[in-house]
């Protein structure tokens, strides 16, 4: 058996109008034991507060009518009211109220057998509380879970402490009810200093006129006495039945006939065992009865008060719908004009930058024709003409000499135009690319291509086959002006969802910095970079040329 107490009640709340005419009456029938009405009255003054404004005077009538659901055994309504009152700590300033709702919140938790719960709210009420004794009386209270736990010597830790903190010792009520938790828990673990601290809280209860602490006490030592003396622990189990009667606590009442029943036999165990049904349905019907009638209040004053709100809100819809129409159609409008303004802004930005594209594509071709002019045909054409004017003609050797001169020019020209004419992307581009490829097969350099005939090109991009014909280009002519290579070979294959190409030559090689910087292959691995690829160059002097690259297919 265990005794517990709540931590203290805040002072009462400042009131106004229609509040404090319910919050009077609230006050009056709790004070005068009519909990019914005095729960009415809570729930109404609590309806009656502004949410955002009337925080305390919130919280403060959700405990009351939390403590009134308590005091009538309906712990689980006690616990939902309680719970209610915590989001309105937020713009709380008085703690005391906190401490007291979490405090409620460990002892339904308690009564309920969720031991870890109660604990928790123990512990948060703890904090919440300001001066040594309170504190003194939630370690209590915390130490009476462990009690229920039946963790004795856990609780033995918490409750010895305690005797010695003056602010118990200076609180009768409270130490002897320390000592008597200690004396019971001692009792269970087989501690000999059960007894002294038994007799001596029952002794300080007495001497104050403490019936709840006496009656608590006396069930106490009924069990102590259970297995070394029954008529000593049925004399306790009676005293504990008479006062529990004449303070009207009902669950003492039970808890004493619950011991005289062990304590006795024959007829009169079967007498104590009815009383025990009698009061036990007794206590049911009057418990269920209260919860159906605070639900009832509770559920009757929230319809109303929402009936009431409803005729608001509909008039102040009815003000609103006629506003809100118009700033719609304000913001449609609006929303309208934006988008327009936004799309003729990107429609201009896409035009004027695929135009700046298409300049700079342009640009940049005919800056790379005019350079292949100049180094490729200029010299050939000066030396042509040179040779054409200083020999004479009329011998065969210098007529067929300029003949393969201007054949070569002829060759070379057709080569720049076909590097920057449209590339072919349909069914012919596998043909144009094998074409192009050829192009750059002579009596000294050989060209053997490997698994191109394997890719499906029809399903690859119109813009990764252009890559693939101009990276390809670009290495081949780059190979041309400076591998001196005789051998090129080139592999194409599906690499899981990648397209993989490997070139490699037998050629001189070069640094990848001379190769970047002199070759022009920096825009071989933009392109290739531009479609999320990647690109390896492997050479060195003498031993070679190779690169690898592949992109997504």
């Amino acid at each position: 058996m265990s005794c517990k107490k709540k931590a203290n009640i805040a002072p009462r709340p400042e009131t106004n109008t229609e509040y404090h005419h319910y919050f009077s009456l609230a006050e009056k029938n709790f004070e005068n034991q009519i909990y019914d009405s005095a729960y009415y009255y809570y729930n109404k003054s609590k309806l009656a507060c502004d949410a955002t404004t009337d925080n305390e005077k919130i919280i403060y009538s959700l405990l009351k009518m939390a403590i009134i659901q308590q005091m009538q055994g309906d712990y689980s309504s006690s616990e939902t009211s309680a719970t209610e009152a915590i989001p309105f700590f937020q713009k709380a300033t008085n703690f005391y109220y906190k401490c007291a709702v979490y405090n409620i919140l460990g002892i339904n938790y308690e009564n309920l057998l969720d031991y870890d719960n109660a604990i928790y709210y123990y512990n948060q009420a703890f904090v919440q509380a300001k001066d040594e004794l309170q504190k003194a009386v939630l370690k209590n209270n915390i130490a009476v879970v462990y009690m229920d736990k039946k963790e004795y010597r856990h609780a033995i830790q918490i409750l010895l402490p305690l005797t010695l903190k003056k602010e118990v010792l200076n609180n009768s009520e409270n130490y002897a009810r320390v000592l008597d938790n200690l004396g019971f828990s001692y009792f269970k673990v087989g501690n000999l200093k059960s007894l002294d601290h038994l007799n001596q809280s029952l002794t300080i209860r007495k001497k104050i006129k403490d019936d709840f602490g006496m009656t608590t006490s006396y069930l106490n030592l009924s069990e102590f006495y259970q297995t070394n003396n029954s008529n000593l622990s049925y004399n306790y189990a009676q005293l504990a039945y008479g006062k529990a009667t004449e303070i009207n606590n009902v669950d003492d009442r039970l808890k004493s006939i619950s011991l005289l029943i062990q304590s006795s036999i024959g007829n009169q165990s079967k007498k104590h065992s009815e009383d025990y049904l009698r009061i036990n349905d007794s206590i049911n019907k009057e418990r269920q009865k209260a919860k159906n009638q605070f639900a009832k209040i509770k559920y009757d004053s929230k319809k109303e008060k929402e009936e009431n709100l409803k005729l608001k809100a509909q008039k102040a819809e009815n003000a609103l719908q006629l506003e809100q129409q118009k700033n719609r159609n304000q913001l449609l409008y609006f929303a309208v004009g934006i988008i327009i303004l936004i799309s003729i802004f990107i429609s201009n930005f896409l035009v004027a930058k695929n135009k700046r594209e298409k300049i700079k594509t342009s640009y940049n071709t005919e800056i790379r024709i005019a350079k292949k002019l100049h180094d490729e045909l200029a010299n050939d054409v000066y030396h042509t003409m040179a040779f054409a004017e200083t020999q004479d003609l009329s011998k065969n050797d210098n007529k067929e000499k300029l003949l393969t001169n201007l054949d070569t020019i002829y060759s070379r020209t057709r080569n720049i135009s076909k590097e920057n004419s449209t590339i072919e992307t349909g069914p012919l581009f596998i043909s144009n690319l094998k074409d192009m490829i050829s192009g750059f097969i002579n009596s000294e350099i050989n060209i053997l291509t490997n698994g191109i005939d394997s890719i499906h090109w029809a399903a690859l991009e119109n813009n990764k086959k252009i890559t693939v014909y101009r990276v390809l280009q670009e290495l081949l002519v780059n190979m041309k002006k400076h591998s001196q290579c005789s051998l090129v070979i080139l592999t194409f294959k599906k690499n899981k969802n990648k397209l993989q190409i490997d070139y490699s030559d037998n050629g001189t090689g070069a640094a990848f910095d001379k190769l970047n910087s002199k070759n022009g292959l920096q825009n071989v691995e933009n392109r290739i970079l531009a479609l999320n690829g990647t690109i390896t160059f492997d050479t060195e002097s003498n031993k070679g040329f190779k690169v690898s690259f592949m992109f997504p297919l």
